[in-house]
């Protein structure tokens, strides 16, 4: 563990050449005394770092002072490599694993290369997380990294979309995160299958290893299986009025695409109601969907009342089932 922070303050230093005790010893989660006790070794070791007191004061090295003490270890390869793909370690672990890779590699590199590095690093931030959306719960992610790596059978207790949990064995070959939402690819008595990890009740991590398929290529497989999988699901199209209130909000629910939609529609009726043509996987969603945006709008001041941000204009059946939806409504929440 030492080892490990005397490599981590070299490195770090070899980057920035100057760091006070504060900032190392939160980096490392230590306290100063331990930093200013691990830069004494170093400098017993030969390397030419000293500390200065006093405002601007800290830890430096000697000007013109390189070391190529720089090797990843296999944990942070993988992190590196493969974002998102740390393994099994206590939470937080695995981001100390990427950021130690990155801090070992911005060390080897020339010093104008790292400026330009840094330089992005500052500017740029890359969020997969979509808006609204909580991350899904995936507790033996861990677990089934550490299957995947290794080539090791699992058993699964997994929880069926008919609510049904059943025991699979399984051989798993990859995991895919798609929007911040993990999915195991495996093969299930030589079928292949894709396991949403948020329905995964249980896993056991079997003794066992497995052959993995030569041909099997992870990209490719999930490229074709998301297509396939996307052109099955029965899609419901709906022909809505949009109130102009709600169009700002509307692709942030529903995608970037409606965006152009939206601007294909034209500046809208003279309320600035516009109409579009959005499509729902069945007609329960397109009702749901319908029903969950009605927006308070204030018509005289102190009085205001609720009104529909979306109106389903065809076909008549949806708007039926929209009807029949808001009286089961009102009858579930009328106390007269």
């Amino acid at each position: 563990m030492r080892a490990e922070r005397l490599i981590s303050i070299l490195m770090l230093l070899q980057t920035r050449r100057h760091v006070t005790a504060g900032e190392l010893a939160e980096r490392l989660e230590v306290s100063e005394r331990t930093v200013y006790r691990d830069v004494e070794a170093l400098s017993a070791a030969g390397i030419p770092i000293y500390t200065e007191r006093g405002p601007g004061g800290g830890c430096k090295l000697t000007d013109g002072y390189r070391s190529n003490l720089t090797g990843l270890n296999e944990n942070e390869l993988r992190s590196l490599l493969v974002p998102g793909f740390s393994p099994a370690l206590p939470e937080g672990k695995g981001e100390k694993a990427r950021d130690a890779a990155l801090l070992k590699v911005l060390a080897a590199l020339p010093a104008v290369q790292r400026r330009s590095i840094e330089h992005a690093r500052e500017r740029l931030f890359f969020d997969p997380r979509p808006w609204f959306v909580g991350e899904a719960i995936t507790p033996f992610l861990p677990l089934l990294r550490e299957a995947v790596w290794h080539d090791r059978y699992v058993r699964l207790f997994y929880h069926k979309p008919s609510a049904e949990v059943v025991e699979r064995l399984v051989e798993p070959l990859g995991l895919v995160s798609k929007a911040g939402i993990w999915y195991l690819v495996g093969r299930n008595k030589q079928q292949m299958r894709v396991y949403r990890l948020s329905r995964v009740r249980d896993v056991e991590v079997l003794e066992e290893t497995f052959e993995r398929p030569l041909d099997f290529d992870l990209e490719r497989y999930w490229t074709e299986w998301s297509t396939n999988f996307q052109e099955s699901i029965a899609t419901y199209s709906v022909t809505v009025r949009v109130a102009p209130e709600f169009l700002p909000i509307l692709p942030m629910i529903m995608g970037e695409s409606v965006r152009q939609l939206i601007r294909e529609a034209g500046p809208g009726d003279e309320k600035g109601h516009i109409t579009l043509t959005l499509r729902f996987e069945s007609k329960e969603t397109t009702c749901s969907f319908i029903l969950g945006f009605i927006y308070r709008q204030e018509v005289t001041p102190g009085s205001s009342t609720f009104v529909p941000g979306i109106e389903i204009l065809d076909p008549p059946e949806m708007r039926q089932a929209v009807l029949e939806c808001a009286r089961k409504i009102v009858a579930l929440y009328n106390v007269e």
